[in-house]
């Protein structure tokens, strides 16, 4: 087949690299000079992302992937087109920002040719792939949806950093608008992924057909704002469990040896492209959703909460040095979407803090970008706060922050055989 993939960030240009690496002629369009110019040449655009540059090297070389800035070159003549362009949502108003997508959108119309499989991957709110996406690529090409091309939706399910293993491991779910287009969409992705054997699902792992496009948008919401409102009450136990004095990890692990009970870990707080963001996505078109709309917003809450608490520890944090541990959203991953360090921050400033970064994936002049001072193991400080489980803060000690007064884990990762004689708190903990 040839397959065109618009837009090559972190989710699109494994997925042309996984196309191509099934065997077929792979077009990738972006927007970014740059990342079509790396790509071309067989080099990764972003690091970190388990065997991509090897397939790159081999791939591109070989004729089977090439990128370029220009739709013209890449959908006209397609079998089908996956759209993975970024969806945001507004801070203010938790709207969805179409901008990109539109824009991708009537791009991709302009050029389409009849007889194309059109497959967004894209979260997206409920309804969208029929009410948007489908009068748009009309109108923008002149052709009708369910006779001259198809239409699908079939959300991206994989986590950076991983992608091609979760390609592998999870079902790939597809909701198309009529019973001609789900399976077009499953002949497509049954040819171009190849899926993990498992035992513990209800029926093979492989293309699951949902029926309908809606179903499909509301799977990949409901699967992510499950995690976001479970999350919100892991936190909830823990701000009680440190009112009441005990550790809230082992009422947890209690609760979690049987089978009925599957409690996530309390934290700081809760980052990503996926999980702050989805729920939002749900709530603009269920607003009445009530549980959604008060865990996202407790989530957001919990590093004011953090630094509220070390507030009441050490009193008045005006003029105190203080250091947050972690810029990245999560452990071992160099990315900031929505990481609780910029509300930990600002926090912090607000309580007129002289505030520091520190976080081993970065260099000071990236965290100087963000507009942070970096700090560096073995300079002074009287706060730390960790906001991002890395594997190398498991070892901190006290020693490594001179003149520590106090330390908030809020992802429970340091040993507090590390930090005997210092006070140290971990979310959801009494004070040690």
């Amino acid at each position: 087949m040839r397959i065109a993939v618009v837009a090559l960030g972190k989710i699109g240009l494994p997925l042309a690299v996984q196309f191509a690496d099934a065997g077929h002629d792979v077009v990738g369009v972006d927007v970014n000079r740059s990342v079509v110019d790396l790509v071309n040449a067989g080099r990764e655009p972003f690091p970190g992302e388990a065997h991509l540059a090897e397939k790159l090297t081999a791939l591109v070389p070989a004729g089977k992937l090439k990128a370029t800035t220009d739709y013209a070159d890449a959908i006209p003549g397609a079998d089908a087109v996956v759209l993975v362009v970024p969806l945001f949502v507004n801070d203010e108003t938790w709207e969805p920002d179409f901008g990109w997508m539109d824009a991708a959108t009537k791009s991709l119309a302009e050029h389409l040719t009849p007889g194309t499989l059109v497959s967004y991957e894209t979260t997206l709110p409920v309804g969208t792939t029929r009410n948007r996406w489908k009068p748009m690529l009309e109108q923008g090409s002149g052709l009708l949806e369910g006779v001259d091309f198809h239409l699908v939706f079939s959300p991206e399910r994989v986590l950076t950093g991983r992608v091609f293993a979760d390609l592998r491991r999870y079902p790939k779910l597809v909701g198309a608008l009529s019973p001609e287009g789900a399976q077009r969409a499953t002949d497509f992705y049954d040819a171009v992924l190849s899926f993990d054997e498992r035992d513990d699902l209800s029926r093979p792992n492989g293309v699951w057909d949902l029926g309908s496009a809606e179903a499909a948008e509301m799977a990949k919401l409901a699967e992510t704002t499950y995690r976001d409102v479970n999350i919100g009450l892991a936190n909830q136990f823990a701000a009680y469990a440190e009112r009441i004095g005990i550790d809230v990890y082992q009422v947890i692990e209690a609760c979690n040896s049987q089978p009925y009970s599957h409690i996530h870990r309390p934290g700081i707080a809760v980052g990503g492209h996926c999980i702050p963001v989805y729920p939002r996505l749900y709530l603009s078109t269920d607003p009445d959703a009530d549980i959604v709309r008060t865990a996202r917003l407790f989530n957001a809450s919990m590093p004011e909460r953090v630094v509220d608490r070390a507030a009441e520890l050490l009193g008045d944090l005006s003029g105190l040095s203080a250091v947050v541990l972690g810029a990245s959203y999560r452990g071992g991953v160099k990315e900031t979407a929505f990481s609780g360090v910029f509300a930990t921050v600002d926090a912090l400033r607000d309580r007129g803090a002289t505030v520091a970064v520190h976080d081993p994936m970065y260099s000071d002049e990236e965290l100087a970008g963000f507009g942070w001072s970096a700090y560096h193991l073995g300079e002074p400080a009287d706060l730390a706060i960790v906001q991002a489980d890395h594997a190398e803060y498991k070892d901190l000690s006290a020693g490594d922050l001179p003149g520590i007064r106090l330390l908030v884990d809020g992802r429970n990762t340091t040993e507090a055989s590390q930090w005997t004689g210092t006070p140290r708190i971990v979310i959801g903990t009494a004070t040690e």
